[in-house]
């Protein structure tokens, strides 16, 4: 109830303010008065505030005034003039604070910078200039936003705001023109005639520049030598010429006499004038002296539901009309008519677009602040409330944008964004395996080398206190850094390749539990060992030990570990005792207490005998021999047997030997009943925690943390073998596996996942009515899956939903309605123009047309604009017949049609007269006879193109429209489809596409609905799978390469097929197509040797039993012998053929041997050498014993009982080392693919001497050497890729060229043996051809001016709605169609292009050309680098005069410019000829090698004419390069002291071959005679003067007279002889004398 009382007040004070204001403003003087031509001035300072009693009320400000001299000093003021002084006081209003809310300054945009730089500054300019910008201030009213005439309401509380500042631009750009053209033809061929030749504009003048100098030259022609024109032409020629249109108006002019023409002036001032009472009967244009009538049609509009009205006013045009003759003079109209030109015609009046108020500016597109700096920008937009009509421009822009928040100083910074990743997934072995590995494929356990991936996501960065976990996924794009790897290599540990040793002997039958004796039921057992074992698993490997049931168990044994010497009792030999000790061990050797062997403990002293002299000596038993491996059955059973020989024979009397049979014993060995058994043990369970054990947080080292202790648990099983379990008593339980161990429980896992991501965006765009609703989706994604009991992740990671209902689309349309009569220009207009007064010819009708929605109810016209189209037509021509013009009747129905794409016709006739009248008899002007084609609904399909990639079906069932973001959650899954399967789907049954056009019978394009299809042919196609290289099963090692020492076996696998269609690639492979693994080997040297029988006893010849006593027994010397056989080494049990081994190397089978006699002393066989030090060390010594075994009798004496010997390298000692072979290839376990394995090599003991020996003797010296060693095999990773995005939209809306694309990029590159990425990683398919409909330009026609011959006219084109196929060049072999078939908005756009005015010049007229080509596009540079968005081009129009007497009437050229795009940098610099004559040219070049003119500096000009100081007046002188004079060919210089030419003298050449420097001398020293001469025979231009011809002239008559006379003289002594002296040449040197 306020704000109007305030409003009323506010506008009171304003109006009263404002008067008081303006009061004021006219007191006021002007503040400076400025007389150049005086040099003395007024200046006045500052208003002083105003002085009054209270704010409100009027009062006095004042200033000071002073008068100053032209050099600005303060004088005295009688020097100004009075009358010019300025008021030094004026009346005011004391304003109040309250007032400072009526007015404000309003401050309009900064104009161009203009240049003010002086000539001066501008030829110094280098890099810019000084400009200056201007700004309107003005003051305005707050509450209405008017202007106040004064500024002073807003001076009294603000400052004015400067409205101008200092700006700089580039230097100045002087016009650059083309080079001229060539010179035109005459204009006439008789008479005097002028020549053109024209340039045009390449650059404009810009900032101050230089302005364009003229584009046109003329030249005369035809003078001297033109024909006289033929008598029977007349002397001038005459043409009717019209002007332009005026505008189109509807008020007539007040009478004032009508415009004329004088035709005393000429074509120079053809200026119209106006006179009151003119005699001149002839006239250009008559101007109606009446009212003309004021035509307008109202129709109606609504606007926001208010009814408004506007009205199409149709109005005339005139335009002048005038007669002109060759010469370009005016002449009368009446020598140019030949029918009544067209002067006058109906137009409709121009009428602005009606446009709403802006709206209110969008927010900023930039709300955050970036590092980029790029600005924001905000949009604003304003309706369409009414329609141009008329020749007038387009409606203004409906939509404004401008920049905002350019800085972003002030704005919260831009989200950032970054790839975030899951947790790396299991070791997957399956996706490296190839297709061929069948076993693998099979096998339920892999191992070695694998695969691990992931998936990547994109997040926005949040602050760190957020767990990564909780952030949200954002679509991929948006991260712009580098997509992390999503495949890394991993290993599942093999397990250890068991090698193991042979099977050690049966050991003693024990008890199970040999401190709990039971029975006489045993075990003994046999064990093996594990070697070369590497890193890994080892409960894969076979039982260790074996056991087997066994009678009379013992498990301690007494041992006898030392025992003395036989001590005969009588002290010499016989009977006597011999002492022994004895320990009690258990079946390892160890010595336990004796207690624990139960079995009776061996006696200490044992009997024993020494022989006596003479009695038989026999040796020691011999070891047992082997029993055979056989088992206890009821026929067979194993013996082992032992024997002793005889070492001495008997002497009389003594101790007879034992006979045959009893120097051999034999025992049956110990059997079993090859029963075994043996623990078998399964892998390790699971670990389960253990409620007693309760520790948390315990690392066992890796990565993976601990929860506390568990257990775990096997199976344990008593198994036979070669049979299966049995029951556990068979086993012995002291050796019983453990089935429970401790372990460490590994903590559970909870999956993580990621929150869901917002909804999609649902379109904002309206719907029609029968679209079915859109969906929107989100989705998330696991992080990291449960493990070990964990929480499990959730099933549903992807949602969808339907999107709210849009709403409808709005319902417009325009309703048209009937056309009115058709408007004439008014006959008042008609006979002001000399035209006829029958109301007929052509005119104008309109109708009105509005904007209807739903139920015809009257809507804004700019929802029409918006959703129904272009407004129809509201005027169109329209003709009333005349009396006297001809009539025709109307037109007949069109004919019936005979079939699918003939033709129609209707037809009319000429009425009454008109059939007399042979103008109304030309079928082109009026034509009878009418024809379209009739309409045809006969449609075909045809096939375009070649046939489309074979595409597999989509992923899930979904197609390209459906993918949105579940392609998305796809490409999150691909590396899990990888995984499963070993890469993505490559071949197979799929389709292909072809595109079919669907034609009319005309063939033209339609819509493929027509021809009931959907635009595209399908066919199946099928791609052959990639086939891997495929290599046959490794065949069997081969031998050793070497069959002594070191060699190499192999196996191989040799190719089977080819990689094909991408598979994997086949390994490297040898020139046979084979791959090969090398295992080392080692081929004895000696496989086959001879083996040795023991010796047989010593016999002498003859042999007599031993039975047999004899008086003196055979002794001394006897022989020996032994049986060999050839064996091979590892298997000496069988005798081979003796051809196998050496024959060199062979034993000898026979010795001599020496059997004691009775009374000799018997020893025992030498003992083993000692073994010598391992250094073999010159200084040492081994040494072997022997023992007396019968002493003997008196007089007799034992040979030596011990020996020595020097210990000599590899004769006595021996030194011993390893020898490696080379390390085998890298072998795999059987379950794996690649990754980590072992590497083998073999090994033996080599002696000092080059012999292999056992490997025990290198072992006892703790000598030795890695065997085996682990290897890495690289794995064959396959290409990832990721799956195909979605198909993208056409390329092409219409068109045979459009096509769908999508693509794929590389996640993982392959690996070496991998299978190779495809090289396919986009595919197209093709769209359904759509027809193309456009509107189609034609060439424009000739300026048509109608009714007259030259003037202003009109070029039009046709504007055809065509079909074509898409591309380019189909336009020209388009077809014409329905014009609604293209888009109404592009005509109304082309409509525009549909006309352009032109002229014709009139013969002998002075006119302008037609507009060059636009120039190359250049840009504003500096140093060869442009500045500035665009560039510009520029083109212009050249003057071409006719006539001589039509030059000085000849307008000025133009030229316009228009700014563009990808511009360059031009650079002008000076080009020059050769010098000729001392004249050269010189022209301005562009860097792009286009001669110019301007551009180029001109005081970096070159001179085109070489001139020398002082001038070359020398004869036979001339001015050279550089700048010096010098002498033509054949003359030399001769120069002064000063460096200048004093002189030419000729040069000895081809006619002074004998000349020298004395003859020269001479003709030095005459021509120095000669230039003293009066009269010179040379000019100074260097020219033979005239009377020198005549001298010469003289003496040749003279010359002629001697000759003929000496003929005569001569001629009588002819016959008379004479013998001519020979001559010696004359031969000149120079001798210094100067006379010569």
């Amino acid at each position: 109830m306020w704000i109007m009382p305030l409003k009323c007040i506010l506008g009171v004070i304003s109006s009263r303010w404002t008067l008081f204001f303006s009061l004021s403003l006219s007191m006021v003087g002007a503040e400076t008065v400025t007389r150049p031509q005086k040099p003395y001035l007024w200046k006045a300072g500052p208003w002083d505030v105003c002085v009054a009693i209270s704010c409100g009320s009027t009062g006095t400000e004042t200033r000071k005034v002073w008068c100053v001299d032209a050099e600005g000093l303060n004088t005295h003021a009688s020097r100004c003039p009075v009358a010019e002084r300025p008021a030094p006081q004026r009346m005011c209003v004391r304003v109040c604070e309250w007032h400072s809310a009526l007015y404000e300054w309003n401050i309009s945009h900064w104009g161009p910078c203009i240049p003010i730089s002086s000539p001066a500054s501008i030829t110094e300019c280098v890099t810019a200039q000084y400009g200056l910008q201007r700004r309107q201030v003005t003051c305005m009213r707050r509450f209405n936003g008017t202007a106040v005439v004064s500024p002073q309401s807003c001076e009294a509380f603000l400052p004015p705001p400067g409205n101008e500042q200092a700006c700089l631009l580039p230097c100045p750009q002087d016009c650059v023109l083309s080079t001229f053209s060539h010179w035109s033809a005459c204009s006439r061929s008789c008479g005097p005639a002028l020549q053109h030749r024209t340039r045009q504009v390449l650059v404009a003048p810009q900032y101050g520049g230089a302005d364009c100098p003229s584009l046109t030259q003329t030249q005369s022609c035809n003078q001297g030598n033109a024909p006289p024109c033929p008598a029977d032409q007349q002397e001038h020629g005459y043409s009717l010429w019209v002007g332009p249109w005026s505008a189109c108006r509807v008020r007539g002019v007040s009478a004032g006499g009508r415009t004329t023409v004088d035709f005393n002036m000429d074509s120079s001032s053809r200026s119209l004038t106006t006179q009151s009472n003119s005699t001149v009967e002839s006239y250009l244009v008559r101007r109606h002296a009446e009212t003309d009538r004021h035509l307008s049609l109202h129709h109606h509009q609504y606007h926001d539901g208010t009814k408004t009205f506007f009205e199409i006013h149709i109005g005339y045009q005139t335009r002048q009309v005038r007669c002109t003759r060759n010469d370009g003079k005016n002449v009368m109209l009446s020598l140019c008519y030949h029918d009544s030109p067209v002067n006058f015609r109906s137009c409709v009046m121009p009428r602005e677009c009606e446009l709403s108020e802006w709206s209110a500016w969008s927010p900023c597109s930039k709300t955050c602040g970036a590092a980029d700096q790029s600005p924001g920008y905000r949009k604003r937009k304003r309706s369409l409330r009414g329609m141009t009509l008329g020749w007038v421009q387009d409606c203004p822009s409906l939509e404004q944008r401008e920049p905002c928040n350019v800085a972003g100083e002030h704005l919260p910074l831009c989200p950032r964004y970054h790839w975030l990743v899951t947790n790396w997934s299991e070791c997957q072995i399956i996706p490296l395996i190839g297709q061929h590995d069948y076993h693998l494929r099979n096998s339920s356990f892999l191992c070695g080398g694998g695969i691990q991936t992931r998936d990547a996501y994109c997040v926005q960065t949040e602050n760190n206190s957020t767990p990564s976990h909780k952030l949200r996924p954002v679509t991929r794009d948006l991260c712009s850094g580098t997509l992390p790897s999503l495949v890394q290599s991993c290993s599942i540990t093999c397990p250890s390749y068991c090698k193991l040793s042979s099977w050690s002997e049966w050991g003693c039958c024990i008890h199970d539990n040999c401190m709990e004796s039971q029975g006489n039921k045993g075990f003994r057992q046999r064990s093996r060992t594990v070697v070369g074992q590497i890193e890994g698993l080892t409960e894969n490997c076979p039982h260790l030990l074996e056991s087997e049931p066994c009678e009379d168990p013992v498990c301690f044994l007494w041992k006898v570990t030392s025992q003395g010497p036989c001590i005969p009792q009588d002290g010499v030999c016989g009977s006597g005792l011999q002492e022994q000790i004895a320990t009690c061990l258990n079946i390892t050797g160890e010595e336990v207490p004796t207690e624990w062997c139960t079995r009776d403990h061996p006696a200490q002293a044992l009997p024993c005998v020494v022989p006596c002299p003479g009695d038989c000596v026999l040796s020691d038993w011999s070891p047992w021999t082997d029993c055979p491996d056989l088992c206890s059955s009821k026929h067979s059973e194993g013996r082992q047997s032992r024997t002793r020989l005889v070492l001495a024979l008997p002497g009389m009397g003594g101790k007879m030997c034992p006979p045959t049979p009893d120097m051999v014993q034999s025992r049956p060995c110990k059997t079993s009943a090859c029963v075994v058994f043996y623990w078998h043990v399964s892998p390790w369970g699971p670990c389960t925690p253990d409620p007693l054990l309760s520790i948390t947080n315990i690392t066992n080292g890796d990565s993976h943390s601990t929860c506390g202790f568990g257990t775990q648990l096997r199976r344990v099983t008593c198994v036979k073998v070669n049979n299966g379990p049995v029951s556990p008593k068979r086993c012995p339980d002291a050796f019983r596996p453990e089935s429970v161990q401790s372990c460490l429980v590994p903590c559970q896992t909870d999956c993580i996942f990621t929150p869901f991501t917002e909804w999609s965006l649902c379109s904002s765009k309206c719907r029609t009515v029968n679209v079915t609703a859109s969906s929107q989706s989100r989705h998330r994604i696991i992080i990291q899956t449960a493990a070990n009991g964990g929480r499990d992740c959730p099933d549903t990671l992807y949602e969808e939903r339907e999107c709210d209902a849009a709403p409808i689309c709005p319902t417009y349309r325009w309703q048209t309605h009937r056309w009115q009569k058709c408007i004439l220009v008014p006959g008042s207009v008609r006979q002001a123009v000399g035209g006829s007064t029958e109301s007929c010819g052509h005119g104008l009708e309109t109708r009105e047309v509005t904007c209807v929605g739903t139920d015809d109810v009257p809507a804004n016209i700019g929802n029409c604009l918006e959703w129904a189209g272009p407004m129809p037509a509201r005027v169109r021509p329209c003709h009333v017949t005349c009396r006297d013009v001809c009539t025709l009747s109307s037109w007949s129905r069109f004919s019936a049609c005979q079939a699918c794409g003939s033709w129609r016709i209707r037809t009319r006739s000429l009425t009454g007269r008109s059939k007399k009248r042979l103008k109304c008899q030309q079928g082109a002007l009026y034509p009878l006879l009418e024809r379209e084609p009739c309409p045809c609904s006969e449609f075909q399909s045809q096939a375009q193109g070649p046939w489309s990639p074979c595409v597999f079906p989509e992923l899930r069932g979904q197609s390209s429209q459906q993918a949105g973001l579940g392609a998305y959650l796809q490409s999150l899954e691909e590396t899990s489809r990888w995984r499963a399967r070993g890469g993505v789907r490559e071949c197979g049954q799929g389709l292909h596409y072809r595109a079919l056009a669907c034609l009319d019978y005309q063939g033209r394009l339609v819509n493929p609905v027509l021809c009931n299809n959907t635009g595209l042919e399908e066919e199946d196609c099928y791609v052959p799978c990639p086939l891997d290289c495929r290599l046959s099963d490794w065949s069997a090692w081969s031998t050793c390469s070497s069959s002594c020492g070191w060699g190499v076996r192999l196996r191989s696998q040799w190719l089977k097929e080819k990689a094909f269609n991408g598979g994997r690639p086949c390994p490297k492979l040898d020139l046979k197509n084979q791959v090969s693994e090398v295992s080392p080997c080692y081929s004895e040297c000696d496989q086959y040797f001879w083996l040795p029988e023991p010796w047989s006893e010593c016999t002498i010849s003859p042999v007599q039993p031993l039975d047999v006593v004899e008086q003196e027994p055979a002794c001394g010397e006897g022989v020996q012998a032994r049986s060999k056989r050839c064996v091979k080494r590892g298997r000496e049990q069988e005798a081979v053929n003796k051809s196998l081994c050496g024959q060199m190397e062979s034993p000898v089978t026979t010795q001599s041997c020496l059997l004691p006699c009775p009374a000799h002393c018997v020893t025992s066989q030498w003992g083993q050498w000692s073994a010598c030090p391992m250094s073999c060390d010159d200084n040492a010594y081994r040494w072997r014993v022997r023992n007396v075994l019968r002493r003997p009798q008196q007089g007799h004496m034992c040979s030596e009982l011990n020996q020595t010997a020097p210990c000599v390298l590899n004769s006595t000692c021996f030194t011993y080392s390893y020898s490696n072979s080379e390390w085998s290839s890298c072998r795999l376990n059987d379950n794996a693919v690649c990754g980590r394995g072992y590497r083998t090599r073999l090994q033996i003991c080599i002696r000092s001497d080059g012999k292999a020996v056992d490997l025990a003797f290198c072992r006892e010296r703790s000598l030795g050497g890695e065997l085996q060693a682990a290897c890495e095999v690289s794995c064959p990773v396959n290409c990832l890729l990721s799956v195909w995005s979605p198909w993208s939209e056409c390329s092409h809306t219409c068109g045979n060229q459009s096509q769908m694309l999508r693509s794929r990029v590389v996640v993982q590159e392959p690996g070496e043996g991998g299978q190779p990425c495809p090289l396919q990683l986009s595919q197209t398919k093709p769209c359904p051809i759509m027809p193309c409909y456009y509107w189609l330009l034609g060439d424009w026609s000739p300026c048509q001016i109608e009714g007259a011959d030259c003037g202003d006219g009109m070029k039009q084109r046709n504007l055809t709605c065509v079909v074509h196929w898409g591309a380019l060049q189909a336009l020209s072999n388009s077809a014409a169609v329905e014009e609604d078939k293209c888009e109404k908005e592009e005509r109304r756009e082309r409509e525009m292009e549909l006309q352009i005015p032109c002229s014709v010049p009139c013969p002998g007229d002075c006119h302008l050309t037609e507009w060059s080509p636009w120039s190359s596009c250049q840009l504003m540079c500096l140093d060869g680098r442009g500045f500035g968005a665009q560039g510009h081009q520029a083109r212009s129009r050249a003057v071409v005069p006719q006539v001589p007497e039509s030059q000085s009437a000849c307008p000025s050229p133009v030229y316009e410019t228009r700014p563009c795009k990808g511009g360059v940098c031009h650079s002008y610099n000076w080009k020059t000829s050769g010098w000729r004559n001392n004249e050269r040219n010189v022209w301005c070049q562009r860097s792009d090698g286009v001669n110019v003119t301007g551009g180029c500096s001109p005081h970096n000009r070159p001179s085109t004419v070489r001139q020398c100081h002082p001038a070359c007046t020398k004869p036979f002188s001339f001015c050279t390069q550089s700048g010096v004079c010098g002498c033509d060919k054949g003359f030399t210089e001769v120069m002064t002291s000063h460096g200048f030419l004093d002189y030419c003298t000729r040069s000895p050449g081809s006619d002074h071959k004998r000349a020298d420097v004395k003859t020269s001398s001479g003709q030095l020293r005459n021509q120095r005679m000669l230039r003293d001469w009066v009269l010179q025979p040379v000019g100074p231009d260097g020219r033979v003067r005239p009377w020198m011809y005549g001298l010469m002239a003289a003496a040749f008559i003279l010359i002629l007279l001697i000759t003929a006379m000496s003929f005569l003289l001569c001629k009588k002594t002819k016959d008379s002889a004479s013998i001519e002296v020979p001559q010696k040449s004359l031969s000149l040197a120079y001798d210094g004398d100067v006379d010569m």
